[in-house]
């Protein structure tokens, strides 16, 4: 089927061996839990062993060293306001109870625990903090705050066959900041790096894991952080659970390729970015290694109806957004990687703004310096159990083959403009001088072409009274397929739109 140049609906196959597929969903499902339990069984086994047998941290006190510097925080009228403040930074002391004892426990707390450098674990090594425990990353710091050992940077090719994973470690509990403390306050921490010296390009994490297998993050709070929340890359057999974000300011749950047979579940809060992205191909400013991601169940994931405190949040309601970004690598030799995502699972959502999986060239390097070339596809992906309270929508600008959309509940009556699924390129305008059209430049990619394969959108619901009832002709009435077509008013109108057409085949 291809479309003309406007919006027309969709003839989607609607029910179609719906039932098998979706049980097919589920024992993919099953079968990437089983694999991250198994696996990660042993950094579960030293979390519980550093919940009920560490040393007290106490001991190591010594090495806990008080300074004073400046943080910059919001006054009452919400002004940006310089203050000195005097902490205690404790980042040799937790550190030695690592290496000493392989774990460390960490009490909560009246007063934060300053870090002046990233904590870094070792295989088998654990660190378990009280819910109340909160660490503050030092103005200027400019790091992650914790990571893992042996970091691996492959910015130049594929992933080096042979690379020992740092092996079964874990990270739970505490708060975690790097003191964003408003949308113009980074307190000197705008990266995620590695390290402050010879650290590895790409790195972007608040925790960073990066060439792990078998590694935990369970029950923590990111708040005002600036880099990605949990940022995992090279990576396999790991979980991610009960993660919370507290106006957060970039992406929550980041997953770089090559990474396989993970686990993220049971994400609450507030982003300014992607909730979770899954980012096989990534602008190459934020990943230190590019590759498939594949066998990834996300589950639990939930917006919030609480306005954000700054009117200037891209997401004032708190809404989460999900991402999806296959592509092509190439690397400064002219040779390419594949950085596909395939058999992944996505269930139990609620109030999702935009599930995206769209083509989206690197803006920061400019558009034609780093972009994805061919673009990348998505292979077999289920999302189930989703609960719209109000309006949100798939994105599909990129080649995707066995998507399957069932078990929708919309918590609202759709109006006639409305899509949940909306197929074919785009295209925006990002303008960095509004007056200035000379230097504005295209978001997406409005002149590649989109071909989605085996689509099934099943069993949606629409509210009715107290109660939900079937959405009748759901295939016709919620998905749209467009081509582009060149503006001929740009740039006096915007965007520029382009000429790739959108293709949905059975």
């Amino acid at each position: 089927m291809r479309a003309g140049t406007g919006w027309r609906l969709a003839a989607v196959l609607v029910g179609l061996a719906g039932v098998a597929r979706r049980g097919g969903a589920e024992a993919l499902a099953d079968g990437i839990q089983a694999r991250v339990g198994q696996r990660c069984a042993a950094a579960l086994a030293a979390r519980a062993k550093a919940q009920a047998g560490a040393p007290a941290l106490e001991t190591f006190r010594p090495l806990v060293r008080t300074g004073s510097w400046t943080e910059v925080w919001p006054d009452p009228d919400g002004m940006d306001c310089p203050r000195t403040v005097t902490g205690e930074v404790w980042t040799a002391a937790i550190q030695a109870s690592l290496d000493r004892h392989a774990t460390v426990r960490i009490p909560g707390r009246s007063q934060p625990y300053y870090l002046d450098g990233p904590i870094v674990l070792k295989s088998g090594q654990s660190l378990v903090a009280d819910a109340k425990a909160e660490f503050r990353l030092q103005p200027g710091v400019n790091t992650c705050m914790v990571r893992n050992e042996n970091i691996v940077g492959a910015q130049g090719g594929p992933v080096p066959a042979g690379a020992e994973p740092d092996r079964d470690l874990s990270v739970e509990g505490g708060i975690w900041t790097t003191l964003a403390t408003s949308r113009r306050a980074w307190n000197g921490n705008a990266r995620g790096r590695s390290a402050q010296q010879n650290d590895v390009p790409g790195c972007h994490g608040v925790i960073l894991l990066n060439n792990v297998c078998g590694a935990v993050v369970k029950g923590v709070v990111i708040r005002q952080a600036r880099a990605f929340g949990v940022h995992v890359s090279n990576s396999r057999d790991f979980l991610v659970e009960g993660v919370a974000f507290e106006d957060h300011g970039r992406d929550g749950v980041h997953v770089n390729g090559p990474a396989s047979y993970g686990v993220i579940r049971n994400v609450r809060g507030v982003t300014h970015d992607d909730f979770v992205a899954l980012n096989a191909w990534e602008w190459r400013g934020y990943t230190p290694t590019f590759g498939t991601i594949h066998h990834v169940l996300v589950e639990d994931v939930s917006g919030t109806g609480r306005v954000s405190a700054d009117p200037a949040s891209p997401l004032p309601d708190g809404t989460a957004e999900l991402r999806l970004l296959p592509g092509t690598k190439v690397f400064a030799d002219g040779s390419r990687l594949a950085c596909d995502i395939a058999d992944c699972v996505f269930r139990t959502l609620t109030d999702i703004r935009t599930v995206k999986m769209y083509d989206q060239p690197n803006l920061e390097a400019g558009r034609d310096n780093d972009f994805a070339d061919p673009i990348g596809s998505v292979r077999n992906v289920t999302f189930s159990g989703l609960v719209f309270n109000r309006p949100g929508r798939f994105q599909i600008a990129t080649h995707v083959e066995g998507l399957r959309i069932v078990d929708v509940q919309l918590g609202f009556v759709p109006s006639g403009s409305f899509s949940l699924v909306e197929i074919g390129p785009m295209s925006a305008t990002y303008k960095p001088k509004p007056d200035d059209p000379a230097t504005w430049t295209e978001i997406f990619s409005p002149d590649r072409d989109v071909t989605v394969r085996a689509f099934r959108l099943d069993n949606v619901r629409v509210r009715q009274g107290n109660g939900f009832a079937p959405f009748a002709d759901a295939g016709s009435r919620l998905v749209k397929v467009a081509d582009q077509k060149p503006n001929p008013g740009y740039p006096q109108t915007t965007p520029r739109g382009g000429t790739g057409t959108a293709r949905l085949l059975p």
